[in-house]
């Protein structure tokens, strides 16, 4: 009987709550949020869903009904103030989650944590520092949805399924993300190969499309809607279904990493083994020198953001 707790009833906890029960990713699912009302109410409405899906029982309620949770998700946190530098919302983003932690460790101690919580990397950092916890327990989303949207659009333009496509998107889930296109493949043939044997070559146009369309996506679903979730949503489903079930699945997801190409103290997305232990292995997929450099880059600038943020 595996329970998901989610911290923050908002649209992103909301929509990882309905991917769960229409996924069947656990039995119980409580949802918490400081707006007790809208907890109730996100949870009524996703309940009703349930004869639909997969059994699963959805409630809402405070912190103490994360008791006995085996996966607890934080999509919460608070919007930056006008004029306020992104260090000073970190800071009191991690306030948050002190808060949220502490409550964890009292009523959840065994649980993994899935990190949601934007800018998700350095938010996983201050949750791993903040826990106490080993990082393979402390899981951000990462690039998990920027790689779904690498595999969608690659499949679009080769005419396959996304599930046919493999590739990642590595290092920060955000402006500074590296797409690994020298080893990504269709079934088990190198992309650019298979493209040219289906006459779809992925020329320089193809791949600069291709890349704003992952890099921008966020940016053009937040102009016509205000924000995403979705997508993330399903994303959060993923991971915690690989956990519960000890697929060891391989995802790309952020946790803190000792060293990559040199950097140290960096919070990034890497393609990971995910099971029941949390992250039990990382893989570095064969990069050209271009994409080094760049995925080198993306780490430094995540440890740096982190190492600014002064916890307590």
């Amino acid at each position: 009987m595996a329970k998901i707790g989610i911290v923050g009833a908002g649209q992103v906890g909301a929509a990882a709550a309905y991917a769960m029960v229409l996924q069947g990713a656990a039995s119980q699912i409580v949802l918490v949020d400081r707006n007790e009302a809208l907890a109730r109410a996100q949870a009524e409405d996703i309940a009703h869903a349930v004869p639909f899906a997969a059994p699963s029982v959805v409630s809402a309620g405070p912190l103490t009904a994360l008791e006995g949770a085996d996966i607890v998700v934080l999509a919460a946190g608070v919007a930056q103030k006008p004029g306020e530098t992104r260090i000073d919302l970190l800071s009191r983003n991690a306030e948050v989650f002190d808060t949220i932690l502490g409550a964890v460790r009292t009523h959840a101690p065994g649980a993994i944590l899935l990190i949601a919580s934007n800018p998700v990397d350095v938010m996983t950092d201050i949750a791993t520092r903040l826990s106490g916890l080993p990082p393979a327990r402390v899981i951000g989303s990462g690039t998990i949805l920027d790689t779904a949207r690498f595999r969608s659009l690659l499949a679009r333009h080769l005419g396959i399924s996304p599930g046919s496509v493999h590739g990642y998107v590595l290092g920060e889930h955000g402006d500074s993300e590296v797409l690994a296109w020298s080893s990504a493949r269709a079934g088990a043939t190198p992309i650019r190969d298979f493209a040219a044997q289906v006459k779809s070559p992925i020329t320089s146009d193809v791949m600069a499309r291709i890349d704003d369309g992952v890099r921008r996506a966020a940016y053009r679903i937040i102009e016509g809607k205000g924000a995403t979730w979705f997508g993330i949503g399903a994303g959060l489903s993923r991971i915690a279904r690989a956990i519960l079930r000890d697929e060891q699945a391989v995802l790309s997801v952020s946790i803190q990493t000792p060293e990559i190409l040199g950097v140290t103290g960096a919070t990034l997305s890497l393609p990971r083994i995910v099971g029941r232990q949390g992250i039990t292995g990382d893989l570095m997929p064969a990069l050209d020198e271009a994409e080094t450099v760049a995925l080198r880059a993306s780490a430094r600038m995540l440890a740096d953001l982190a190492g600014a943020v002064r916890l307590g």
